[in-house]
């Protein structure tokens, strides 16, 4: 077992949900935390418990990321116009990472982190290697010839275990997607309920 399942199963663990919706979660067995107390009945939790749960949750479904880098995206989300909590739900949706999550090339997050740092991805045709690369609308992201026909690749796309988001127009024969639109919460296919609001909650206190 890597050392990337381990952690997907330890977020799922801890957060006592299964994030990515996934059969293998071992929260659908046992959704209590890890450890010898974790069967111990849980308190009702404060609203600062809610807020960190709530940021934990949404940082912890885009699998890699850092507290920093959380909440430098943030910053970035307060800044623009409009909501800020759908300001930050379309930040992490463009991350590249995501999207080859999203176009369902790879089984999950984590792998995708991986398949993009590894160069088998091209935005608008040039190689980008780099899982925070924020998309644009109307780019074009596809595999490089010789990834398209790798085991990952081919299970992944044949897994019915999700559907691809609107806001991609994924092309499976050509192993390729357009990134169309911007979405907001309401648009991304979330296992489990996702409260941005409250995660803009935990930063404005």
């Amino acid at each position: 077992m890597t050392k990337r399942i381990n952690a997907k199963y330890k977020i799922d663990r801890r957060l006592g949900e299964n994030l990515w919706g996934r059969p293998k979660s071992p929260v659908n067995n046992r959704s209590y935390p890890p450890g010898e107390h974790g069967q111990r009945r849980r308190r009702k939790p404060s609203d600062f418990g809610n807020q960190l749960m709530a940021k934990q949750k949404l940082k912890g479904f885009y699998g890699s990321i850092t507290e920093k880098q959380f909440r430098n995206i943030y910053a970035e989300a307060v800044r623009l116009r409009g909501d800020t909590g759908e300001n930050l739900i379309g930040l992490l949706e463009r991350r590249l990472d995501a999207v080859i999550y999203r176009a369902k090339f790879v089984p999950t997050v984590f792998a995708a982190r991986q398949f993009v740092n590894h160069g088998h991805v091209l935005v608008n045709g040039k190689r980008v290697n780099i899982a925070s690369y924020r998309v644009r609308e109307g780019d074009v992201i596809s595999l490089r010839d010789k990834s398209k026909q790798l085991l990952v690749v081919l299970e992944a796309v044949e897994s019915a275990e999700r559907d691809t988001p609107e806001y991609l127009d994924v092309d499976h024969k050509a192993m390729s997607a357009t990134f169309v639109r911007t979405p907001k919460l309401g648009d991304v296919p979330y296992a489990v309920h996702m409260e941005p609001n409250l995660v803009v909650e935990f930063y404005s206190r």
